[in-house]
C-alpha cells in the first residue's frame, strides 16, 4: 500500500486539514469550462481501456513523452495499439517527478480505480489490466464517471454553428440528473487571415443559420440568431481565446468593407485584422450583456510553434506556449467601451502569462459593479500551463491582495478528459493549505475558521459558482 496520495495529501497544518475535510471534500463540482466531446456524455461512451481515456488528445503527456524521448509513434502514432501507448507513458511517469502530471496521475488512478500503486514500467500491465476492465462496466461510462465524481454542471465548448444536438439529448433526459449545457465560443467568426478557411465558414455559419451571409449586416445577423438558439438550450456563458484584447476603432462601413473583402479572397492586413476583430468583440459582449450571460477570455497562448508537427498532427497537439503579448491598454479600453454604453457583462478573464497576474488582478476591480452581485468582474482561476500547484498559488496569491479572494467562483478542468475532475479536489486542497498556513501564522484568526470554511472554502470551491452563473 502506497501513502503517497493519503487523506491529507497537500494539507500541511491541522488548520488546512480541518478546511478540506470539514468545508471543501464533499462539495459538487460545476465545471463551467471544459472541452468534453458532447456526444461521449449523451450517448453514454464506454472506454476501452485506460489508454484510451487517458492517452486520446491529452498533450499534457504528449509534452512530456515527447521531452522523455518517446518516439512520436507511440505517442500520436496509428500503427500502435492503447497498450503500447500506455506502456510508453508508464516508462515516463516516474521522470515527471515535480510536474503535476505526477500528482494528477496518481489522484485519477487512486480517485477513480482505488489504485494507489505508483504507475511505472513494474506496475503498468497490472494497472492497465485492471483499470480496463473496470472502465467497460456501466459504473465507469461517461455517465458514470460524471455522476462518481459528484459533478452537477459541466460546459462544454461549442462553436456558433454546432448543432448543439446532444445537448439538447441530454437536457431531455429526466434520468441523468447532470447538466451538460453549451458554451458559445465564436473564434472563427472573426478569424479572417485565411480568406478561403473563413469563407468556407461563413458558409457553415449561413446554413446553421438558414441564411445567406453576403455582408458584415448580415454575418451579425446571423450570429445573433445562432446566440437565440444556444440560449434556448441552455447556454450561459461565451467564450473567446485570443492571444491579445482587440479595442481598435471600427465602424460598421469598415468592418463590412472588410468583410466583404474578405470574401472576394483578399488577404486583410493586420490592421483590417485588428479593426474587425475588435468590431467583432464589441457585438460579441453586447450579445451576452443582453442575454444575461457571462463572458470569458482566455489570452496570451502562442499557438502551434513548431510547423512541421502542425503540418502533420494540426493543432492543440502540444505545441503551443506562453506568449508575452501587451494587453494593458488594449483590454481596458475593450471593457470601458462596452461600459460606457451600459453593455458589459458578468466577465472572466484567464490569462496565461503569469507575469499577468496583478494585471488582471487591479483590471477587474476598475469594472466591479454591485448593480450585479458580488465579482461581477473575475480574475479566472490558473490556466493551461498554470493550472498547477505554484501556479494556482499565485493566481490566489494576486487575487487575495489585489481583490476578494472570498468572492472568487473558483476551479474548472478545461480538459477533455472524464478522468479530470480530480483537478477540482487538487485546487481545493492547494487552497485550504493556503489559507491554513495563514491561520497558523497569526496572519487569519483561528478563531474565524468557521467563518473562513463556510464563506471562503466551501463558497470558492461550489457556492460561489452556483450562485454567478446561476445554472
Amino acid at each position: 500500500m502506497n501513502e503517497f496520495i493519503n487523506k491529507d495529501f497537500l494539507l500541511r497544518s491541522d488548520a488546512a486539514r480541518q478546511l478540506y475535510h470539514e468545508y471543501a471534500e464533499t462539495q459538487p463540482i460545476i465545471d463551467y469550462h471544459c472541452h468534453l466531446i458532447p456526444s461521449y456524455v449523451a450517448d453514454d461512451h464506454r472506454f476501452d481501456n485506460l489508454g484510451q481515456i487517458w492517452l486520446e488528445g491529452d498533450h499534457y503527456k504528449w509534452r512530456a513523452m515527447r521531452t522523455n524521448g518517446v518516439d512520436e509513434r507511440y505517442i500520436t502514432g496509428k500503427d500502435t495499439t492503447d497498450r503500447e501507448k500506455f506502456q510508453k507513458w508508464a516508462e515516463t511517469v516516474p521522470y515527471t517527478m515535480c510536474n503535476p502530471l505526477y500528482h494528477w496521475t496518481h489522484l485519477e488512478l487512486k480517485t477513480a480505480f482505488g489504485v494507489d500503486d505508483l504507475l511505472n514500467p513494474e506496475s503498468a500491465e497490472r494497472i492497465y489490466n485492471k483499470c480496463s476492465e473496470m472502465l467497460r462496466t456501466p459504473e465507469f461510462s461517461a455517465r458514470g464517471l460524471m455522476k462518481h465524481y459528484n459533478v452537477e454542471t459541466v460546459c462544454t465548448t461549442d462553436d456558433p454553428a454546432d448543432s448543439l444536438e446532444h445537448h439538447i439529448k441530454v437536457r431531455d433526459d429526466a434520468s441523468f440528473g447532470i447538466k451538460m449545457l453549451p458554451t458559445w465560443r465564436p473564434d472563427k467568426a472573426m478569424a479572417i487571415e485565411n480568406p478561403e478557411t473563413y469563407k468556407a465558414y461563413i458558409r457553415r455559419l449561413g446554413e446553421a443559420a438558414d441564411m445567406e451571409i453576403g455582408s458584415y449586416a448580415d454575418l451579425i445577423a446571423a450570429l445573433k440568431k445562432r446566440h437565440a438558439f444556444f440560449e434556448s438550450v441552455g447556454c450561459r456563458l461565451s467564450d473567446h481565446g485570443l492571444e491579445a484584447f482587440y479595442a481598435e476603432e471600427c465602424t460598421p462601413e469598415e468592418a463590412d468593407r472588410i468583410f466583404r473583402g474578405v470574401l472576394d479572397g483578399k488577404k486583410p492586413d493586420s490592421a483590417d485584422i485588428a479593426r474587425f476583430k475588435s468590431a467583432m468583440l464589441l457585438e460579441f459582449g453586447r450579445m451576452d450583456h443582453d442575454a444575461g450571460w457571462t463572458q470569458q477570455f482566455h489570452y496570451g497562448a502562442l499557438r502551434d510553434n513548431n510547423t512541421l508537427m502542425y503540418e502533420k498532427l494540426g493543432p492543440d497537439t502540444g505545441f503551443d506556449s506562453i506568449g508575452d503579448f501587451t494587453v494593458a491598454k488594449q483590454m481596458s479600453k475593450y471593457f470601458d467601451t462596452l461600459d460606457r454604453e451600459g453593455k458589459l457583462a458578468k466577465t472572466i478573464i484567464y490569462n496565461l502569462n503569469p507575469r499577468d497576474n496583478e494585471l488582471v488582478a487591479t483590471m477587474i476591480g476598475n469594472f466591479q459593479d454591485g448593480r450585479y452581485g458580488a465579482g461581477k468582474m473575475q480574475f479566472g482561476s490558473g490556466w493551461w500551463f498554470l493550472d498547477q500547484k505554484s501556479g494556482i498559488e499565485r493566481q490566489l496569491g494576486a487575487l487575495s491582495v489585489l481583490g476578494l479572494l472570498s468572492r472568487f467562483v473558483g476551479m474548472l478542468t478545461d480538459s477533455r478528459s472524464f478522468l479530470s475532475y480530480p483537478r477540482h479536489e487538487y485546487f481545493r486542497r492547494i487552497l485550504c493549505n493556503v489559507l491554513g498556513e495563514q491561520i497558523e501564522n497569526g496572519e487569519l484568526p483561528a478563531s474565524e475558521i468557521d467563518f473562513i470554511g463556510r464563506e471562503i472554502v466551501a463558497k470558492v470551491s461550489y457556492g460561489n459558482a452556483k450562485d454567478y452563473f446561476k445554472f
